[in-house]
């Protein structure tokens, strides 16, 4: 069990630092603010200030083409959350389903924070349209 929730614990941190590049970063900074605030409600404030600087790291090193960064914030979010599960082993399944929502958005890249992604392959004689939003088309 405990190289389960090891591994739990490592892919909970590389979801939410992959997921602070993303549009979904919002809902990862929400509900980790959620999971702190069920067992240290002191420190839930300061866990989601520390979670907005961590973005700005992450934010800056994809700039700079720095993995290292990113790995270091890992290491750093795993033992958080390490001594969260510690502290109160009752929150493993919310962080379990923190991991499955937030999986698909870190892991595909998500939408660029602050943005949105559009992405088309046309050939021949086709036509492609593409919106971050209402689109009007009329003949003319």
């Amino acid at each position: 069990m405990e190289a389960e929730l090891a591994a739990l614990v490592h892919l909970a941190a590389s979801t939410v630092v992959g997921a602070m590049a993303t549009a979904g970063w919002e809902s990862a900074q929400r509900a980790m603010g959620e999971l702190w605030r069920r067992v240290h409600p002191e420190r839930a404030d300061t866990v989601v200030a520390e979670l907005e600087e961590a973005r700005a790291d992450v934010l800056a090193a994809r700039g700079r083409g720095d993995e290292r960064t990113e790995r270091e914030l890992v290491v750093a979010w795993q033992t958080r959350l390490r001594r969260l599960l510690a502290a109160d082993p009752e929150v493993v399944p919310e962080l379990r389903r923190l991991v499955d929502a937030l999986r698909p958005v870190a892991e595909q890249g998500g939408a660029p924070a602050g943005g949105t992604r559009l992405t088309a392959n046309a050939s021949g004689r086709s036509r492609v349209t593409m919106a971050g939003r209402d689109v009007n088309i009329t003949k003319g």
